[in-house]
């Protein structure tokens, strides 16, 4: 079920919901039906209450406890019994149906008007009767009185079959060269004919003559409308014994008096499609009118519109429960459509549980409005003097605070605060100023937090924006930044070992750049200063702040000769306290002297270091693969290194040493034999 409210009007789809296929078995169904729950809260006002395919009409006994609706595909008929809610019989023929009616009270009587020119008549057993027509149908109508079927078509008779004698009468000869649709009034019995040319044609049947006709066409085009397409008629019923509503191809109902050849209301659909059906609600004096994307639902006096229902497929045809808000949709797709409006009417007997079933979905979801009441907390309420009130009636106690009428919430606000209306209108005043002084002097303004930070993003030197290669300008400007130069939350503390450890570029900064950035820094701000100057200073106060200002930079002028004197003395203490310097070995190196300790790394490219190498190329094979050798610069200094080492040794072999009177003169000595003389 799905619930629709448009203008205030609840309309229940009780078609909608998901439906378990055909094929499955009833062990499946069930297991199914257990997990989902949204299969089980479903409702199913009629069993089956669909087709395979599209539905093209419904309609319901005189008795009404039949309802009877075709569709494809196969051609196809369906007949519920609404005591049961349940499908009694379908019955399938060889072509779709355009149109039926029935001609009994309940089901046992019916004839169904076919594409293929026949009429096929069905009896509670099955197909009676087929009997095959001249041209081809479109609408037919059953006349009580006189046991005549009278079908209209693509033609400009009207057909007339005796269902008493069995037999084609004399047709009636029409002016219009197609019929679309026809009506029969039941008070009179008048037989209204709606003609392809936007005429509408009354016969009597007791005189067999064309009593009236009424052109349609000219009534719906107007100075103020112009119409694509010609306004066929499309539609016909009867509202009583005078009144009369006639739908057309171009999205107009009209409504007549019989009695008079000029309609009483033109209602327009605004959409430009034909209208399918028209029908009245007698006890409210509403009109139904369809076409194939909307069902409207307005006032036939002044055209009010009382509620709506939009298609989610193309409907056909309009089936209405006499004295209920039920009503069926024929449309295309497999589920007919099954709508109840409660304010149009009650439910029908047969299915009186909506009604309860609809005032507990109305209890259930009904929303809790707070729009007249304001929440506030304990603090807000001490804030307005109202302390005492807690306990009463005028306070709802809800989580950590308190429900009060938005009236008595005013009133005392007013009183807490009796200027704040000229408080708030101030601070409006002052922000126009600013706006137009901004608009009137283009200046560069530092916000309130982070300074420094704006000074190096607003307009240090285009040369370092260059190799900074970031747009930092737009930082000042995008609003999504703005908090970290107006919110004090954001400010950068200089002064915390986060900020040296996550910055260590700023620590490397020149001293004549943070110079300069001081002088700007400083100039800004005396501008600033003068211009944000409140009107009406004493001179006291203007004499204490300069003398301020010339403290401040008494204080900062001893600050930096400090600074300059430790940059002086810095180097005496240098010499004078010679360190050793120390050298730190990272993880996995192997300590190989001070000249490695001193060697540079060598930074230039690979290409350029092999281009001092000696290199040698070798072809293997006929295809042309090549293979080339090279060696690095510092495997040759290693080799030089080795060969520098290996002579060395060799030569203090070749030395020979006398060492008299030691013990091991005849013994090896550094590797060599040695005679000893005496």
């Amino acid at each position: 079920m799905q619930v629709s409210d448009p203008n205030n009007v609840k309309i229940y789809n009780l078609s909608i919901g998901k439906s378990l296929p055909e094929w499955l078995s009833e062990r499946k169904r069930r297991a199914i039906l257990k997990k989902n729950v949204d299969i089980r809260k479903r409702i199913e006002l009629i069993q089956d209450f669909d087709m395979p395919g599209v539905s093209t009409s419904i309609r319901i006994s005189k008795d009404g406890e039949y309802i009877l609706a075709t569709g494809i595909y196969k051609p196809r008929v369906k007949c519920f019994d609404v005591n049961n809610l349940s499908l009694k019989f379908e019955r399938c023929y060889d072509a779709e149906a355009v149109t039926f009616e029935i001609l009994s009270d309940d089901y046992s009587k019916l004839v169904f008007l076919q594409c293929d020119r026949y009429l096929e008549f069905h009896s509670a057993q099955g197909r009676y009767h087929r009997l095959r027509i001249p041209k081809f149908g479109r609408d037919m109508k059953y006349h009580l009185p006189s046991c005549d079927l009278f079908i209209v078509g693509t033609s400009s008779d009207i057909y007339r079959l005796n269902l008493e004698r069995g037999q084609f009468l004399l047709p009636f000869s029409s002016n219009g060269t197609t019929i679309n649709k026809c009506a029969i009034n039941p008070v009179h019995h008048l037989l209204m004919c709606g003609t392809q040319e936007g005429r509408v044609e009354a016969w009597d049947p007791r005189s067999k003559t064309m009593v009236a006709s009424l052109d349609c066409a000219l009534n719906c085009i107007t100075e103020n409308k112009s119409l694509e397409g010609f306004p066929s008629v499309t539609a016909l019923k009867f509202d009583g014994a005078l009144n009369m509503g006639v739908g057309t191809a171009t999205g107009q109902i009209l409504l007549y008096d019989i009695r008079s050849n000029k309609p009483f209301y033109v209602k327009d659909h605004m959409y430009g499609l034909p209208i399918k059906d028209v029908e009245f609600h007698y006890q409210q004096e509403l009109v139904f009118s369809m076409d194939s994307s909307t069902l409207k639902i307005w006032n036939k006096n002044n055209g009010q519109l009382f509620t709506s229902v939009e298609a989610t497929s193309d409907f056909n045809n309009l089936c209405t429960v006499p004295n209920t808000g039920l009503f069926f949709l024929a449309n295309e797709s497999p589920k007919m459509q099954t709508y109840y409006v409660p304010a149009l009417g009650p439910a029908p007997k047969w299915a009186s549980f909506l009604d309860s079933l609809t005032e507990e979905l109305e209890e259930s979801n009904r929303e809790n409005v707070y729009d007249d009441y304001k929440f506030i907390t304990k603090a807000e309420l001490e804030n307005l003097g109202l302390e005492h009130l807690i306990g009463t009636n005028l306070l709802r106690a809800y989580m950590h605070g308190y429900f009060m009428d938005i009236r008595l919430y005013k009133k005392a606000k007013s009183v807490a605060n009796p200027f704040e209306f000229e408080e708030y209108r101030k601070k409006r005043i002052r922000a126009t100023i600013e706006k137009e002084r901004q608009n009137r002097i283009m200046l560069n303004k530092l916000p309130k937090v982070n300074k420094d930070l704006a000074l190096r993003l607003m307009d240090i030197d285009k040369n370092e924006r260059r190799k900074a290669k970031i747009g930092t300008g737009n930082l000042l400007t995008d609003n999504r930044f703005q908090g970290l130069f107006n919110n004090p939350d954001f400010e950068i503390d200089k002064t915390t070992e986060e900020f040296r450890l996550i910055n260590p570029i700023l620590a490397k900064i020149e001293m004549n750049k943070q110079k300069q950035l001081q002088k700007k820094l400083s100039k800004v701000q005396e501008f600033q200063q003068v211009e944000e100057e409140l009107e009406g200073k004493n001179s006291s106060e203007e004499s204490s702040q300069s003398e301020e200002e010339s403290s401040d930079d008494e204080h900062t002028w001893t600050k930096e000769t400090k600074q300059q004197k430790q940059h002086r003395d810095k180097p005496n203490q240098e010499q004078n306290l010679k360190l050793p310097k120390m050298f730190e070995l990272r993880q996995g190196e192997v300590y190989k002297g001070v000249q490695m300790l001193n060697r540079k790394p060598n930074k230039s490219a690979l290409g350029e270091r092999l281009a001092g190498e000696d290199t040698s190329v070798r072809l293997l094979g006929s295809v042309g693969n090549r293979e080339l050798t090279f060696t690095l610069n510092k495997y040759k200094r290693h080799k030089e290194v080795e060969e520098r080492n290996k002579r060395h040794r060799d030569e203090r072999k070749r030395i020979v040493r006398l060492v008299p009177g030691s013990r091991h003169s005849n013994t090896q000595f550094w590797g060599v034999k040695r005679k000893r003389k005496f």
